[in-house]
């Protein structure tokens, strides 16, 4: 197990900066994903951190030890791309070997390393067939075997999962993530999958426009957004433009609400999820209440998701409902914002 530190890596490609002036740490034995959309900067400063790509500016510290300038085939990393790059004339027991193979490592330390790995990954009846043989998953699990096969300081992963399909997806990210808890191989992932990041990490990393926008839990990430991309970024957020007014009140074009949080004044951006918005008919009494009309409901088995025009914003509520909605298109619905589950953002 290693720890990572990244102290203000940067990379320009002419007068594009790609990644500009990350610092992160990763501990020792976690699971960290880099989150953001496409062009944000995680691959690049993935490629960083295994060496395929030198930074323009910064230091990569691998256990106290400065590898910015260590070749990639010197850090000892296990990679898996989204290409997976599986060799199609090898076995997959050859495959799996291959690390292993050209550092001259006896052909019965060989063996024995594939027979442990192809079990890891539960596959222990495959190592004779050829690649074009296996599944779309399978052959995912192997280049992971693969890449763990020569004991990595770190694990790294560019979105290894986005061409299967999504049961099948999901279902491998749950044996991954049981994988390097198994191992505890410090492992760093990207991906622009949400579910992805929130169902395997210790930590997230929402990047954008090559700056880290917040790193934290799952949950710290969700529940407490550092800004209005991250509320709007993770899963879904309700997001309204509107003015502080002063005493922990918001001036909303629907009307006014008590954020105990707010700023004295200016412009600001207020953030609730839909599970923390509350529908109630119209007339509905209570603070922190805005009015508006049903637009569009969608039943979707286990919840329903309800849109609600107000004020010229569209907000979605989300509840668990038993039996039939409870509100049609076309119906006037008071909504209730909790005071304790407004984030507010300025500007």
């Amino acid at each position: 197990m290693s720890e990572l530190q990244l102290q203000s890596v940067t990379k320009r490609f002419g007068g594009v900066t790609a990644v500009d002036g990350v610092d992160l740490t990763v501990p020792q034995g976690r699971f960290v994903c880099l989150l953001g959309p496409s062009g944000c900067g995680k691959t690049t400063l993935l490629r960083m951190i295994a060496g395929l790509e030198a930074p323009s500016a910064g230091k990569l510290v691998l256990d106290g030890e400065d590898i910015t300038e260590q070749p990639a085939h010197m850090r000892g990393f296990g990679m898996v791309f989204q290409s997976l790059a599986l060799f199609p004339h090898l076995t997959v027991a050859e495959n799996v070997a291959y690390a292993l193979a050209i550092r001259g490592t006896d052909k019965a330390r060989q063996r024995r390393r594939v027979e442990e790995l192809l079990e890891l990954i539960q596959l222990p009846d495959i190592a004779d067939r050829q690649i074009s043989q296996l599944s779309g998953g399978q052959r995912q699990r192997v280049a992971i075997a693969r890449a763990l096969a020569v004991d990595p300081r770190l694990f790294l992963l560019d979105e290894p999962l986005s061409a299967l399909d999504a049961k099948l997806r999901e279902a491998l990210q749950v044996e991954l993530r049981l994988l390097q808890r198994r191992l505890g191989v410090t492992t760093i992932l990207v991906t622009h999958d949400q579910r992805e990041a929130m169902t395997m990490a210790d930590t997230i990393v929402v990047m954008d426009q090559g700056r880290v926008q917040q790193a934290g839990s799952p949950l710290e990430i969700y529940c407490r957004p550092a800004n209005a991309f991250v509320a709007d970024f993770i899963g879904t957020s309700n997001l309204l433009k509107g003015t502080a007014r002063g005493g922990g009140r918001v001036e909303l074009p629907g009307g006014t609400l008590a954020v105990p949080t707010a700023p004295d004044s200016g412009p600001v951006t207020l953030s609730i999820r839909p599970e923390n918005l509350h529908l109630a008919a119209a007339g509905a009494g209570g603070e922190n209440r805005l009015t508006g009309e049903v637009v569009f409901v969608r039943d979707i088995g286990q919840t329903v998701e309800t849109h609600v025009a107000c004020a010229g914003q569209r907000l979605v509520a989300v509840a668990i409902v038993e039996g039939e909605p409870p509100f049609a298109p076309g119906d006037a619905v008071s909504l209730e914002l909790p005071a304790a589950q407004i984030a507010v953002f300025p500007g």
